[in-house]
């Protein structure tokens, strides 16, 4: 997310907004399980020569220990992901 502020033409103003965002939201921590299923998410897709972004892999995997719905607009990434529940108005 940082990335995407710093890069953009009002860091501050999006900062802001961003932060504004986070005080509503729930910030899901990592803890084994979820590290144990990237790592095999990241061997299974490595292995089909599929293999995606480790960032995209890691919040794949919390999603899926968290039995969450993923938004993004990335359904290209995130379609290799077996049992990965994706939502796209894309």
């Amino acid at each position: 997310m940082y990335e995407g502020i710093y890069a953009g033409q009002d860091p501050g103003r999006h900062e802001a907004v961003f932060l504004r965002f986070l005080r509503r939201a729930q910030v899901l921590p990592l803890n084994r399980t979820i590290l144990r299923r990237f790592a095999h998410l990241r061997a299974t897709l490595r292995a089909q020569g599929q293999l995606i972004g480790d960032l995209d892999l890691l919040i794949a995997a919390t999603a899926l220990h968290h039995d969450l719905i993923l938004m993004t607009h990335n359904t290209r990434h995130f379609n290799r992901i077996p049992d990965l529940k994706l939502y796209s108005q894309a």
